[in-house]
């Protein structure tokens, strides 16, 4: 069997290629040497410091930021053309459709399968492979890419041709991100009403307003005022913007556009590096009141507001 070449070994990365090499001989690189030694001992994987050393590659796994470093790796660094003819290329990462679309036809051209399959559920799904996947691609390359993705993840959804995938990522993130400023906006009336926060809340998942926002984020991380859900406010933005580069009529999106617009805006009171769960905190400054239930809220870099005089 050749070997699986996985890049980018992050937050989601790292757990992701302990498991690809728990099924398939890997070899794992990143950018950090660090990431690749901390990867090669944890998995038992190949480390790869420089892409030029991978050998009888058979299969590329990319878990990277964004559709540019896609691009640098598989174009201006030319690993596409290293690659053999019949090598399979899977994109787990969130990229952008069009970028997809354009990645998949140059390899096309050489030979090789291009599938994207970016994935949802979290550092805690990757690190139990209980992901989901959301694939793109042509029929036979899917079928192929399945025992990889079957590796990492429990829950497989193909939802069309190249580039599908990363579309399907990014509104699902897009509707993910205004459940989550819509039930803030909520608790925010159920205060104006009397009802707190957390009352207002159990409101919710016991009613027809239930969301995955509702019954895990403010749950979990917005009403114990934790905001630890280790996705970055700044990645959903890009994904935001994936989803909202994808045209429709603009009488068909008027939600979309202000919830994207409220939140591109708001990232500018929050501190460095925010959690995508702190859109809570977006609203707890426009309000002037606080949601979650730490003694003070860091709404800016220089501002602070106090429960006691919220």
């Amino acid at each position: 069997m050749k070997n699986t070449l996985f890049i980018g070994l992050g937050r989601m990365g790292h757990p992701m290629s302990a498991h690809i090499a728990k099924h398939f001989p890997t070899q794992v690189h990143d950018i950090y040497r660090d990431s690749v030694d901390a990867a090669a001992r944890a998995t038992g994987a190949a480390p790869i410091y420089d892409l030029t050393e991978a050998t009888d590659i058979g299969t590329v796994i990319l878990m990277l930021p964004t559709s540019k470093h896609v691009e640098e790796i598989l174009l201006e660094n030319g690993l596409l053309k290293q690659l053999d003819a019949g090598t399979l290329v899977i994109d787990m990462g969130s990229s952008i459709p069009a970028s997809t679309q354009k990645l998949a036809a140059v390899a096309a051209e050489h030979s090789i399968d291009y599938v994207d399959a970016p994935v949802s559920g979290g550092i805690s799904k990757a690190a139990s492979g209980e992901l989901t996947m959301l694939v793109g691609g042509k029929p036979d390359a899917i079928e192929r890419a399945r025992p990889y993705l079957d590796a990492v993840g429990s829950t497989v959804v193909v939802v069309g041709g190249s580039g599908a995938g990363h579309a399907a990522k990014a509104i699902n993130n897009l509707v993910s991100a205004t459940n989550m400023a819509v039930a803030s906006e909520a608790v925010l009336r159920g205060q104006a009403a009397g009802i707190e926060p957390h009352r207002m809340i159990e409101v919710l998942n016991a009613s027809t307003g239930m969301s995955q926002a509702t019954q895990v984020k403010f749950v979990n991380h917005i009403l114990p005022g934790t905001y630890a859900s280790n996705f970055a406010y700044d990645l959903m933005l890009k994904d935001m913007g994936i989803a909202m580069q994808i045209e429709v009529p603009q009488a068909a999106s008027p939600l979309s556009e202000t919830s994207y617009r409220l939140l591109t805006e708001g990232r500018k009171l929050l501190g460095e590096q925010p959690d995508h769960t702190e859109i809570a905190r977006v609203y707890e400054n426009l309000a002037g009141t606080s949601i979650g239930t730490e003694t003070t809220i860091n709404i800016g870099t220089d501002t602070t507001i106090n429960k006691e005089q919220a």
